[in-house]
């Protein structure tokens, strides 16, 4: 079996990450980088993986099926709109893009060039967010009164990024940085998934720009209402030495939360405690396990660029998340409740 050759442009922490679940693989593998780091290229040359110093050099590969995007967030459109030019199918690393309207562009493109065109939004995986959705679905909180979403820690979202090439990019506006595009869109993503059926209907979203960045959010605070008289908290709080919870939950029947982990465990993040509203003693929810792993998201990528699956997050299904987002960002811009707009398929 040919294996799909994937070229990735930007060879930072997360792109090297995916080079080693690419070599996992049983359908794909990473064959080219195009990074301007001369450190990078060199760590990629020593993997065995072509390196260009520029991604149109790369395009031109044919040994290049398909493009990894893994360069700051304020690129993902413009490399994805040539890459999809040149006639490669597409993964983007989450968020898609800068925008809803830079996401649409996005998802055109590919059906214009009739190329697959994916997001990694791994996160839709993780077992936490299983364990609460299965217990959701279970009808074990009943009707949903409120559920909140967290992460915190006292440190810059920078984190441990690779620091051979402009290593403060998460804290700069212009290249998409700040908490609520960094671990902000993973949860936004999970939580309207998690609320399905209901459909959100308005935003309001506090950013602060207080310690790590002047001009990017390190405090996002979203709250988000929804048709079924539910509401829900995002919140991305880099500025804490007490993180609250990873999550916490209340209906009808009862409540639980789960733990927050500074060195975000997930096996942590999944050990929910709840506690019914008869008062009966506080009791574990069912765990649940992972879910897709990174490297079998690459394999049903490269099933869909073959015509026999479908990829495991469609471009599609990420556009209510960055309708959400954009909503997010004009609140925190304008300080007032943002409406979402009509037309959104929240079932994608």
């Amino acid at each position: 079996m040919k294996r799909l050759g994937i070229g990735i442009i930007g060879f930072g922490r997360i792109g090297a990450e995916h080079a080693a679940w690419l070599a996992e693989a049983a359908n794909a593998r990473a064959v080219a980088v195009a990074d301007p780091t001369p450190t990078r290229r060199a760590r990629a040359e020593h993997l065995g993986l072509r390196c260009y110093p520029h991604h149109h050099a790369m395009l031109k590969d044919p040994n290049v099926d398909a493009v990894l995007i893994s360069t700051p967030t304020a690129m993902h459109h413009d490399h994805a709109s040539d890459a999809l030019a040149a006639g490669k199918h597409v993964m983007v690393e989450k968020p898609i893009a800068l925008d809803l309207a830079q996401s649409k562009d996005l998802v055109a493109r590919a059906a214009e060039h009739r190329r697959v065109l994916s997001v990694f939004h791994n996160r839709r995986w993780d077992p936490d967010y299983l364990t609460l959705k299965n217990a959701v679905d279970a009808g074990t909180f009943g009707k949903l009164i409120n559920v909140e979403s967290r992460i915190g820690q006292w440190a810059s979202c920078v984190g441990p990024a690779a620091r051979e090439w402009h290593p403060n990019w998460r804290n700069e506006s212009a290249y998409g940085g700040g908490g609520l595009y960094d671990w902000g869109s993973h949860f936004v993503d999970q939580l309207w998934r998690l609320m399905a059926p209901a459909k959100p209907l308005r935003v309001f979203t506090q950013l602060r720009s207080n310690i790590w960045s002047k001009e990017c959010d390190d405090f996002a605070r979203l709250s988000i209402d929804f048709d079924s008289s539910a509401v829900a908290v995002v919140e991305v709080n880099t500025t804490t030495t007490r993180p609250l919870p990873r999550w916490h939950v209340d209906g009808t029947f009862g409540s639980a939360d789960s733990p927050y982990s500074l060195s975000f465990d997930l096996e942590t993040w999944s050990e929910f405690k709840f506690t019914p509203a008869d008062g009966i003693e506080p009791e574990d929810l069912p765990r649940a396990p992972r879910g897709l792993t990174e490297t079998q998201i690459w394999e049903l990528f490269a099933d869909a660029v073959a015509g026999t699956a479908e990829p495991a997050v469609t471009a599609a299904s990420v556009l209510p998340t960055m309708a959400l987002l954009d909503a997010a960002r004009e609140s925190g811009r304008t300080a007032q409740v943002v409406q979402l707009p009509e037309g959104i398929d929240w079932v994608s």
